[in-house]
């Protein structure tokens, strides 16, 4: 990683495109569960056009993966200077005495986001201890300031105090929830997602505003653009489905901007409800896939 973050980042995303396309062309799962993924959430598209989508999503996600040795390693302000243009920017302004949550969805460089939101101002991110690389990615986000709060009880209890100083908050709201509490499905492009309650939580308990915010690589390694959206009316309503649907429907809003950088592979429609069809099973060439698709949404 140390190696490919000395590249110059046209360098990098043409080696992970590269990649992608590799993955992309070969068959394997990453490759079927974009496909399935693709094809459940984006029915309006032809079968032509998801084949297009999941070939063009896999070539940004090999992008993803190699730019982010650079975003870990290279000094804080080389990597912010990416940033060419940041729409919405008002809506990172925090009201007074309230804290901020930002949600960033896997979309084009969320490393990029929160790091970013951690040079506005005090920020605690909410993050998964990994198992490989830990140190490395907790030494990344904290070296513009930032406090990592784990995902655990007092990692939480480290938002809500954030939230309480007027501080930011980084959440990835796209994640499927591990545990049954705190959870509950809700539409996410029509089809039912496990969905987290904890922005809602934090949103109610210390009335802080919800937004979100992704970095969409430009073109031609001409840099990033952030963009900034208000969160839906009802993310912090008290009913759960409601408030749990509204968050999903802001994460569509993102995904839809820039649908080619969405991280389509994810598994995020795991968690099925009683009695209904897993997703992520079956061959994994295409005709096999759409012939699954179809028997899901009979």
């Amino acid at each position: 990683m140390h190696l490919v973050a000395r590249l110059p980042i046209s360098v990098i995303h043409r080696l992970g495109a590269g990649l992608g396309l590799l993955v992309a062309h070969w068959p394997n799962r990453q490759r079927r569960n974009a496909l399935m993924n693709i094809a459940l959430c984006l029915p309006h598209l032809s079968r032509e056009e998801q084949l297009v989508l999941r070939k063009r999503s896999l070539q940004a996600l090999g992008m993803t993966y190699f730019e982010i040795a650079y975003l870990w390693l290279r000094p804080a302000e080389q990597v912010l200077s990416l940033v060419r243009e940041v729409r919405g920017a008002e809506l990172l302004q925090r009201r007074k005495g309230k804290g901020l949550i930002v949600l960033s969805p896997h979309i084009g460089a969320w490393e990029l986001a929160g790091l970013h939101l951690a040079a506005q101002g005090p920020t605690a991110i909410f993050y998964k201890p990994q198992k490989y690389l830990d140190d490395m990615i907790r030494d990344s986000r904290a070296r513009s300031g930032a406090e990592l709060a784990p995902i655990t009880a007092k990692g939480i209890r480290v938002l809500v105090q954030a939230l309480e100083r007027g501080d930011y908050v980084g959440i990835l709201p796209d994640q499927e929830p591990k545990a049954d509490k705190g959870a509950v499905f809700a539409p996410f492009f029509n089809q039912p997602a496990f969905t987290m309650l904890l922005v809602n939580r934090l949103a109610r308990r210390t009335g802080a505003a919800v937004i979100f915010m992704f970095a969409e690589r430009l073109a031609d390694d001409a840099g990033f653009r952030l963009h900034c959206i208000q969160a839906p009316d009802g993310i912090d309503s008290e009913d759960d489905v409601e408030a749990a649907t509204a968050l999903n429907r802001g994460i569509e809003q993102c995904v839809m901007t820039c649908p080619e950088q969405y991280v389509w592979p994810y598994k995020r429609l795991r968690r099925r409800p009683v009695g209904a069809l897993k997703v992520y099973t079956g061959p994994v060439k295409d005709a096999e896939v759409f012939r699954h698709v179809d028997r899901l949404r009979a």
